[in-house]
């Protein structure tokens, strides 16, 4: 199931170790509508992590051990996490006494005697899965809670386009603070394939991420284009000819980026696109030949709604630029206490009977 240098877990390990850690956490009081934070490098020990908490019951929110120390505390002291889970050396970057901090490390023994069998399924598909916190590029960082029907959506849509198989292998370097990494933490376990996990900030590094796709016959990877720019850019990129998928999102895809990934590795990018308030991505295009030189951000995704609307929220004409509003079943729930702004960007649907239904305005011309 994973595999981290040269450590690997099966799937019944991955479930068993898991599972310990979720009975841990369900005596310690998660469950639906509770969040747990994850203090943990990139590692068998953040997938296991992760996973426990869904199986708890609970919410996962994603810390980075990199990130300031006073973005660490922000983040904690708004969501009030139920429970910590890190290690020993990562525990000393957490702000003091917000939360209860369970060291992996330092209770491995209790852990082990904990029941290896599933914890009782106790979610609903409107249960938020994870929080996920936004750049704060525009104001203060919010965290998006986001639903475990929109998580299941947005999985089983990119299994339906991309039939990933059991002899997959699917590169995990995407920093679990950013939703796109639940491409390489998820996908692959829904279906037998394999997690090969890159190196806590391999991701910044293209001549190691080549050597790891070309010695693990990695098959499937996602790139930010900046950053897939720089991976291009790389003496023997040809060498990864065990790739069947790129999957770029995050950023704009300029066309000329497009035809570099061509002419190096062939045919085969597909473009997302979605906000933190979506759960990953809402819109999908599989990357061609256009003759307007662009690669389009593509069509809504199964069970979701794109509408381009204008200051009044009506249509606006073919080729008259509109602000982007998103709904369906992916939308957040909301942002973790900001019912002002929850209320700002999470509208009423004009076009929908059904009078609870939302759309999500993006801030975005299209």
């Amino acid at each position: 199931a994973v595999e981290y240098g040269g450590r690997q877990l099966t799937y019944r390990e991955l479930n068993a170790w898991s599972n310990q850690i979720a009975h841990r956490l369900v005596r310690s009081g998660v469950g639906p509508g509770v969040t747990v934070g994850v203090c943990l490098e990139r590692s068998c020990e953040m997938l296991v992590s992760l996973l426990a908490v869904l199986k708890a019951g609970g919410a996962y929110l994603p810390l980075d051990p990199e990130y300031p120390a006073e973005r660490l505390a922000l983040m904690v002291r708004d969501s009030q996490p139920a429970a910590i889970l890190t290690l020993r050396s990562l525990a000393g970057g957490l702000p003091a006494d917000e939360s209860p901090v369970i060291c992996l490390d330092e209770e491995a023994d209790a852990i082990s005697r904990e029941p290896s069998d599933n914890p009782p399924f106790r979610n609903r598909p409107e249960d938020i899965s994870y929080v996920i916190y936004t750049s704060g590029s525009t104001g203060v960082p919010k965290g998006s809670r986001n639903t475990h029907r929109g998580l299941c959506n947005f999985l089983w849509c990119m299994q339906n386009e991309h039939s990933l198989q059991p002899d997959d292998r699917v590169l995990q370097k995407n920093p679990f603070t950013f939703d796109i990494s639940i491409i390489d933490l998820f996908w692959p376990l829904i279906v037998g394939a394999r997690v090969v996990m890159a190196r806590p900030g391999g991701h910044r590094d293209p001549r190691y991420l080549l050597e790891v796709i070309v010695d693990c016959q990695i098959t499937t990877t996602m790139f930010v284009p900046s950053m897939l720019n720089v991976f291009l850019q790389e003496e023997g990129v040809e060498r990864c000819q065990s790739l069947r998928r790129v999957i770029v999102g995050g950023e704009a895809l300029s066309y000329e980026l497009q035809r570099q990934c061509w002419s190096r590795l062939g045919p085969k990018l597909h473009n997302l696109y979605g906000p933190t308030e979506a759960a990953v991505a809402v819109t999908f295009w599989k990357c061609r030949e256009n003759p307007e030189e662009l690669v389009p951000l593509g069509k809504p995704i199964p069970n979701t709604e794109c509408y381009i609307l204008d200051s009044r929220r009506n249509p606006v004409p073919v080729g008259v630029p509109g602000e982007l509003y998103i709904g369906g079943v992916g939308l957040a729930r909301d942002y973790l206490n900001r019912p002002e702004l929850t209320a700002e960007k999470f509208v009423s649907h004009p076009f929908s009977s059904d009078p609870g239904a939302r759309l999500y305005r993006t801030g975005g011309l299209c």
